[in-house]
């Protein structure tokens, strides 16, 4: 039985004369629109329009028996991916990015031809899968402590090279995503996409401070 499914995301658009660039930012796994947005902002929230876009799947959080937040009662977090039927996740995250692309460019908001998807932890996958299912929606992908599909390498034709390029972040002290996995994928990506770069921070799994100004600048040099 069909019905349909709300998906939410937040909207920051800059003063001036539009359209802007895009950027589209996703969350990790037990995060939501509203922290990722204000992550987004804080690298630049002059030059791009910004979608904070929430994944489907929630789920409750119980705070640990000495976390002050415990008192409050349990607390709610979204996901991208489910076990069951996963092919019906990664559908609604395609339709999802493809309405919001869609809808802001034909309002005149966002510059279709210079779209970023940002995503931390699980969204990283889900990222690479859209991007390279339709590479020329997308200008390049910012992947942040996470890892590729898991059918990249046999997919066979499902996913495209295309022109778009992968600024690719880990952290020396990840706990999920160690930098010897990194850098495996980050050599899985060069196959179809058309540049990968990789850095590593000093920091645990999170989306590090100090690569604010270098995805801020890495986005500006891929403006058309």
């Amino acid at each position: 039985m069909a019905q349909e499914f709300a998906v939410y995301y937040d909207l920051y658009v800059p003063d001036g004369a539009g359209p802007k660039p895009l950027l589209i930012a996703l969350h990790g796994y037990g995060g939501d629109k509203s922290s990722m947005m204000k992550l987004a902002r804080r690298i630049n929230d002059r030059d791009y329009v910004i979608a904070a876009l929430q994944g489907p799947h929630q789920h409750m959080i119980i705070p640990p028996p000495d976390s002050p937040d415990r008192q409050r009662g349990p607390g709610y977090g979204f996901g991208w991916l489910t076990n069951f039927k996963p092919e019906e996740s990664v559908a609604l995250h395609h339709r999802a990015v493809n309405q919001i692309i869609d809808t802001l460019a034909a309002e005149g908001t966002a510059d279709s031809h210079n779209v970023f998807l940002m995503g931390f932890s699980q969204a990283v996958g889900a990222n690479f899968r859209y991007a390279f299912t339709h590479p020329q929606r997308v200008r390049g992908v910012i992947a942040i402590c996470g890892g590729i599909p898991g059918d990249w390498e046999s997919s066979g034709d499902k996913y495209h090279a295309g022109a778009l390029d992968v600024l690719y972040l880990g952290a020396e002290r990840d706990e999920y995503y160690q930098p010897e996995r990194i850098r495996k994928y980050a050599s899985a990506l060069a196959a179809r996409a058309r540049s990968v770069r990789l850095e590593f921070f000093d920091t645990t799994h999170e989306v590090p401070r100090d690569s604010y100004p270098l995805i801020d600048a890495w986005i500006k040099e891929r403006m058309s």
